[in-house]
């Protein structure tokens, strides 16, 4: 991120509740903090940030209803939801943030994941239960 920033001269954005693994990677360089429901705008865009902690404390999506989608990072991927399995994830609380946060965007919106391929809200949703029995 740091190199990307100074590349491309573009701000690093970050929920103030990841701090704590910024610094394990990168000291204390400097970050603009972004918050639960804030607007950006990206070339005229709006950009909506979800918090959606669970695969961290900080996670966060960005919602772009004008382009249907929403870029989900590691919170919910084709298949189901992020990897929860460190000290500072959880798996009921990604699950919350999924359910309760990403649940309302509406079901054909596009879900562009950190990585592997894309999705749809409503294709992912019909499983929650299925996540929910798994309990991982």
């Amino acid at each position: 991120a740091p190199q990307l920033s100074k590349d491309f001269d573009a701000p690093i954005l970050l929920n103030p509740a990841d701090t704590m693994l910024w610094e394990m990677t990168h000291g204390d360089r400097g970050f603009r903090a972004i918050e639960d429901d804030q607007v950006l705008k990206a070339d005229g865009i709006e950009l909506h940030a979800i918090a959606t902690p669970g695969h961290s404390p900080g996670s966060t999506c960005l919602y772009a209803p004008a382009l249907g989608a929403v870029f989900s990072g590691d919170t919910l991927f084709q298949g189901g939801p992020g990897a929860t399995g460190r000290s500072f994830s959880d798996f009921p609380t990604i699950l919350g943030s999924i359910r309760d946060k990403l649940g309302r965007l509406p079901a054909d919106t596009v879900v562009y994941t950190g990585h592997g391929d894309s999705t749809r809200i409503g294709d992912e949703l019909v499983n929650y239960d299925e996540w929910v029995a798994r309990g991982h």
